[in-house]
């Protein structure tokens, strides 16, 4: 029996594709480089800040990395929140699965994510968030996952995950958790969904109620 409900946030909560291309051009801008090409904008958007940061910078070696990370640190990450949309029906499923089961966020994002909890009101509705921060080793390793397994006291068999890249794939099947692959048909995973009202109808969703009926239906 499902228990646990375990989301990405990036490409998942939020389409924030436009945010992360302005943040991370306004880091290689800052030091006059050159904006992304798309294979790094497809890299960073799934990628924690560390690991993007050195990966855009790797063709300037010049420009010293604690030098970057201290502009970094300074920056004010306000400005790139309004180009993050959240997906219009995460709250109406967050509503709708909150009285019945755990909700987790395991991301590569690391102190930005505090922001976004407070700038979109969704701390009420999240019982633990990890982080690359917080977590051992960030993802694709599975140790963030496992953190939340072991706060919840659930096992795998009974979490699920919605991600969306294949840093998601890695990171469930490390911790054996059920992936539902969100906009992504080329991923493995166990479902796969378009929307978040898709999610309800899914087979672990679909809890029998006191009248014997079935209880999945969320209302937009």
């Amino acid at each position: 029996m499902l228990k646990l409900v375990v989301f990405d946030c990036d490409g998942v909560m939020f389409s924030s594709r436009e945010s992360n291309r302005r943040y991370y051009n306004h880091l290689l801008q800052a030091f006059s480089c050159p904006p992304m090409d798309e294979e790094e904008l497809n890299y960073v958007h799934i990628h924690n800040v560390h690991n993007s940061v050195a990966h855009i910078f790797r063709h300037h070696r010049h420009i010293a990395p604690e030098a970057i990370d201290a502009y970094r640190r300074r920056l004010d990450y306000t400005p790139f929140l309004g180009y993050m949309i959240m997906e219009p029906d995460l709250l109406p499923f967050l509503e709708h699965i909150k009285p019945r089961y755990h909700t987790a966020i395991s991301t590569n994002r690391t102190d930005t994510m505090e922001t976004i909890l407070d700038r979109f009101e969704l701390r009420p509705w999240f019982d633990l968030v990890v982080t690359a921060l917080s977590a051992p080793r960030p993802k694709p390793a599975p140790d963030g996952l496992l953190m939340i397994l072991n706060h919840f006291r659930v096992r795998a068999e009974e979490t699920i995950y919605i991600g969306d890249s294949e840093i998601d794939e890695e990171h469930c099947a490390g911790a054996g958790v059920d992936l539902i692959a969100f906009r992504n048909t080329t991923l493995s995973a166990r479902y796969y969904v378009n929307d978040f009202s898709s999610i309800v109808d899914l087979p672990p969703f679909q809890v029998i109620g006191a009248g014997g009926g079935r209880e999945g239906e969320l209302s937009l």
